[in-house]
């Protein structure tokens, strides 16, 4: 494929900022300690995958010849950047609801989550070559396996929580972060869809 202008090497750096923000988030919800350190990494990740979102959409509008559609291009950076912003949602959210334990499920989601995030990072950086087509749609695959096995974590830890919790303030608080952890795999299937376009389009 055509490599004008340098987007696969912006895309890698992007989705290596996914992971990066994945792993402070699996962290965050494992240990109660350094929590304001640990969202302010994520912060500074998320500062870094907004500037490689600026310069890739800066490139394209600058470039003749892209690697392949334009509006495909522009898909799938705005698709990695909705996981970074959704991670610092959530990683803000533990700051603004005061939310001082950090339950199982917190952990498992941020988890697959993270697995999620190194899947996309792993079928982004086989984009520049068609001939890996295979191997693309197979962690794409893996990818919407992972969204599917958040949404059921999600909804269990749910259900525990409106039998077993009487605070109703509490139940809204970590509803709405549980929420947020499966929206992190949802935006993950996103890029995996964009990417299965691109692959059937391309190969």
């Amino acid at each position: 494929m055509p490599r004008e202008g340098r987007f696969f090497e912006l895309f890698d750096a992007h989705a290596e900022q996914v992971v990066l923000a994945a792993r402070e988030l699996v962290a965050l919800m494992t240990e109660n300690e350094d929590t304001a350190a640990r969202i302010a990494a994520i912060d500074e990740i998320e500062t870094r995958a907004d500037k490689i979102n600026h310069d890739c959409v800066a490139l394209l509008h600058r470039t003749f010849i892209t690697p392949f559609d334009r509006d495909a291009i522009h898909a799938l950076i705005s698709t990695l950047d909705d996981i970074v912003d959704t991670i610092q949602d959530v990683a803000e959210s533990i700051t603004l609801y005061n939310v001082n334990r950090m339950t199982p499920d917190f952990k498992q989601m941020a988890e697959l989550s993270l697995s999620a995030c190194e899947r996309v990072k792993a079928a982004v950086k086989l984009l520049g070559n068609m001939e890996n087509a295979r191997d693309m749609l197979n962690t794409c695959r893996e990818i919407d396996r992972l969204e599917s096995d958040c949404d059921r974590v999600m909804r269990s830890a749910i259900s525990r929580l409106f039998r077993f919790e009487r605070d109703a303030l509490q139940v809204i608080k970590l509803t709405a972060i549980y929420q947020g952890l499966e929206k992190i795999t949802d935006h993950c299937e996103d890029v995996g869809k964009v990417i299965e376009g691109i692959v059937l389009e391309n190969a």
